[in-house]
């Protein structure tokens, strides 16, 4: 029984990576393409590489050889730091994507809309979705992920900030070379990316829930069982009813909120919850490793 869990999870697993390569080499040669424009990343170091090599030598190279070659060190990261099969599922979204991108390259029938906005905005979305999916496979895309993972489970630190800048002076080059509109409309498919990925996957945001209710220690053991995470319990007194009632404090990933919710509710129906977006954690907080 539980083999046939893990090959449906692992087989679950497998499929998400494989859509979201089919989705990121479609957007290159589809919307970055049209639109010449350069993502963040990896993707837009090699697409850069790959634009300066046609320009100034009349050289094509292909995507997969130049996305394949910068990722090596990050690679080796993952295996050394991060997690064995979460790298092994993250080579095969970087290997399936290149092969894929070359391999639809030239296609005409791809080029929806050469505006310049319209593939910054839509070009960001599918960015955005692909990503989501290999993350929700417990994966990633590669590249600077790799090192912003590593760099914040090492240090407690983000390195968002890092790769921001790293994408900056990207952004600059390509600017310089080949002109400031392709520049400035890649910071809106950017920046459309990133927003449209926070909307969609929220496991490095945190809420906090209140709980008020007479089974504290039913409400903590669904806590405890669903999401690993610890519990402080509160007593108080009631002023409507006039009665002592418990309070829960927990905090956990915006990701298991929802479902939390509605496993408390099952718990005690009479359950008071209040739902709050914490803005920062400070101090120990169970956090899922990658496997």
């Amino acid at each position: 029984m539980k083999n046939n869990l893990d090959l449906r999870r692992e087989s679950k697993r497998l499929f998400l990576i494989l859509l979201g390569s089919a989705l990121m080499a479609l957007n290159i040669d589809s919307f970055v393409h049209s639109a010449n424009l350069f993502p963040g990343g990896f993707s837009g170091v090699a697409l850069l590489v790959q634009n300066i090599f046609m320009k100034f030598f009349g050289v094509k190279i292909p995507y997969s050889v130049l996305v394949y070659s910068l990722n090596v060190f990050p690679v080796v990261i993952g295996f050394r730091f991060i997690g064995k099969k979460f790298t092994i599922y993250s080579v095969v979204m970087i290997v399936v994507s290149g092969f894929l991108t070359d391999l639809f390259d030239g296609l005409e029938f791809l080029r929806l809309t050469e505006d310049l906005l319209l593939c910054s905005v839509f070009g960001g979305l599918l960015t955005a979705v692909a990503v989501a999916l290999c993350l929700f496979a417990d994966s990633s895309s590669g590249g600077t992920d790799f090192i912003a993972i590593y760099i914040a489970e090492k240090t407690g630190k983000s390195a968002w900030n890092y790769i921001f800048a790293f994408n900056c002076a990207v952004l600059a080059v390509a600017g310089l070379l080949f002109g400031w509109d392709t520049a400035l409309y890649s910071i809106i498919f950017q920046f459309t990316s990133t927003q449209a990925l926070n909307f969609i996957y929220k496991r490095y945001e945190k809420t906090t829930l209140f709980i008020i209710t007479d089974r504290p220690d039913d409400v903590y053991a669904t806590i405890k069982n669903l999401t690993q995470h610890g519990a402080t319990v509160f007593e108080g007194k009631g002023e409507y009813s006039g009665k002592i009632h418990k309070m829960v404090y927990t905090v956990v990933s915006s990701d298991e909120s929802g479902k939390l919710e509605g496993e408390i509710r099952k718990t005690d129906p009479a359950a008071f919850i209040n739902v709050i977006r914490s803005k920062e954690i400070v101090g120990k907080f169970f956090k899922r490793a990658n496997d």
